[in-house]
C-alpha cells in the first residue's frame, strides 16, 4: 500500500492548488464566441468551434469534453464540465473537488442516525500528440472510508458487506479511498473515426449510464439511488480493459473486468482479474440528448456469494438543455440482474435537476426495484422477493466564495413505500431526510 501513497497523496494536493496556479491561457485560448463565462471556472456547455483549440476537445475522440462521463460512458453535449485548467508543458492538468458534510436520519424500525462525510477529488493529466492521438490519466479519491464499514443508513438500499460476514442492509456502503487510477489512449483512424484503448486499476467498465456521483441529474444530492447495483455499480472494479471505436455520434465499446465487487477493506487494492465482460453501444442524437444501452456478464460479483454469477443489462437516455446562464437535466434508466438460476430483477430510475442560476439547485428521484436482499432468508442468503418505491426532492443553495470555490447548503426528505408483508418491519412511513454543507473548488 506504500507505494500508493505517494502518487494518490500529489494527485490530491494537485486537485487543490489548482485554484492557486497562474493559469496560462495561450496555450488554449479560445475563440470569443466560446471565452469561459468568468463565473463558471472554465466552464464547457456546447462543442467547441472547428478554429477552436483542441485541447478543449475530449481526450478520447473529437467531441467536446462535456461529453465525457464517468470511465468511458458518454453524456450529452451541453452538460457542462467542471475543472479547474492549467498548461505545464506539453500537460494539461485539469482537477476538482466536491466535499458534503451530512446529516442523515432514516425512520421506522429499521432507520437510524449519522453524520458523515462524502465526495470525491478529481486530478486528470493530457498530452496531445502530433499525429492526433492523446493519452489521458486520471486519479480519483474519495472520503468515504472514513465514514466507517457501514457505510450511512439508507432505507431500501442493500448490497455488498461490511465485515466480510453480514450484508449490508438499509445501509449506503462507502466507496474505495481510491476510486479510480486509469489512463486512456485514443487515436483517429479517418476524419469521422476514432478508437481508443481505456485501463483501470482500479476503473469503470463500459456498462450503464455514467455513474450516479458523475450524473448532472444526481450529483447534488448526497444521496445514493437505491438503483446503484442495477445500474453503476460496476463503476470502481479492480482491474478493468476497455477498446472502443466512436463516429461522431456513436460508440461502441466492449471491457474485460474484474467481476467480483471490492471487499470489506475500503483502504486496499483488491488483486485483479479480468474474469467478466461487458458492451456498450451509445448515441448522442443531439447536443442534449444521450442514450445508451449495455450488458454485463459479471463472474462472482457478491463476495458473500462466491458460486453465484449475474448478467445485466442497462439501458438509459439522459436530456440536458441549457437555461439561459442554467441548465436542467435528467435521466429515465432501467437495469436487470438475473442470476445463475434465472431469476431477474428489474429496476427503474428518474431523476431530474434543475438550476436557473449559479445559486438555486432544485433536484428530485423516483426509483422502484424488485430485491431479495431485504429480508435475508435461510442461510442468510437472498429471501422472498419484494417491490419497493423510493421517491426524495431536495434543494441546495451556493454563495461564491471566490473565482473557484463555493460553498452551498442544502437538505432533502424522502419518502419510501414497501409492500404490507414487509410493514411490521419498516413501519407505516418509513421515510428518511438529510441536510447538508457542501464544498465545491471547480
Amino acid at each position: 500500500m506504500a507505494r500508493f501513497v505517494a502518487p494518490l497523496a500529489g494527485a490530491s494536493l494537485l486537485v487543490l492548488a489548482l485554484p492557486a496556479m497562474a493559469q496560462d491561457h495561450q496555450h488554449h485560448t479560445l475563440p470569443q464566441s466560446q471565452a469561459p463565462d468568468p463565473h463558471s471556472a472554465h466552464r464547457m456547455t456546447a462543442a467547441p468551434q472547428p478554429d477552436a483549440d483542441p485541447v478543449m476537445a475530449s481526450p478520447l475522440g473529437p467531441w467536446p469534453m462535456t461529453r465525457d462521463g464517468s470511465g468511458t460512458s458518454w453524456q450529452p453535449d451541453r452538460s457542462e464540465h467542471g475543472g479547474l485548467h492549467a498548461m505545464r508543458g506539453d500537460w494539461m492538468l485539469m482537477g476538482h473537488a466536491q466535499l458534503n458534510l451530512v446529516q442523515n436520519w432514516q425512520s421506522g424500525p429499521r432507520g437510524d442516525d449519522k453524520t458523515f462525510v462524502s465526495g470525491m477529488v478529481m486530478g486528470s493529466a493530457l498530452r496531445r500528440f502530433d499525429d492526433g492521438s492523446a493519452l489521458n490519466l486520471r486519479a480519483m479519491l474519495s472520503p468515504d472510508p472514513f465514514i466507517g464499514k457501514d457505510g450511512y443508513p439508507l432505507l431500501l438500499a442493500a448490497g455488498e458487506t461490511a465485515d466480510g460476514v453480514n450484508p449490508l442492509v438499509d445501509r449506503q456502503h462507502p466507496h474505495e479511498l481510491v476510486m479510480e487510477l486509469s489512463a486512456s489512449y485514443a487515436r483517429p483512424v479517418t476524419d469521422r473515426d476514432t478508437v481508443f484503448a481505456y485501463i483501470g486499476y482500479p476503473g469503470e467498465p463500459a456498462f450503464g449510464p455514467p455513474a450516479f456521483m458523475h450524473r448532472m441529474s444526481a450529483m447534488d444530492s448526497p444521496e445514493a439511488p437505491i438503483t446503484h447495483h442495477w445500474l453503476d455499480s460496476t463503476h470502481i472494479v479492480f482491474g478493468v480493459t476497455t477498446l472502443g471505436w466512436a463516429r461522431d455520434a456513436f460508440k461502441i465499446e466492449a471491457s474485460a473486468f474484474k467481476g467480483r465487487e471490492p471487499d470489506q477493506d475500503r483502504y486496499d487494492f483488491d488483486p485483479p482479474r479480468l474474469d467478466s465482460w461487458a458492451v456498450r453501444g451509445s448515441w448522442n442524437p443531439s447536443p442534449e440528448w444521450s442514450l445508451q444501452a449495455s450488458y454485463a456478464d459479471v463472474s462472482a460479483p457478491e463476495q458473500l456469494e462466491p458460486d453465484e454469477d449475474e448478467t445485466k443489462w442497462s439501458a438509459s437516455a439522459i436530456h440536458t438543455r441549457r437555461l439561459g446562464a442554467g441548465w436542467w437535466s435528467s435521466t429515465l434508466a432501467w437495469g436487470r440482474k438475473t442470476n445463475d438460476h434465472s431469476e431477474s430483477k428489474d429496476g427503474w430510475l428518474l431523476e431530474s435537476a434543475v438550476s436557473a442560476d449559479d445559486r438555486w439547485t432544485l433536484f428530485g428521484r423516483a426509483e422502484r426495484i424488485q430485491t431479495d436482499e431485504l429480508v435475508p432468508g435461510a442461510g442468510g442468503g437472498h429471501g422472498d422477493l419484494y417491490a419497493v418505491t423510493k421517491a426524495s426532492i431536495g434543494v441546495v443553495h451556493d454563495w461564491r466564495l471566490a473565482a473557484n470555490i463555493r460553498l452551498g447548503l442544502g437538505g432533502l426528505y424522502a419518502f419510501n413505500r414497501v409492500p404490507h408483508a414487509l410493514e411490521p418491519l419498516y413501519g407505516d412511513s418509513p421515510n428518511g431526510g438529510m441536510i447538508f454543507a457542501r464544498l465545491k473548488i471547480q
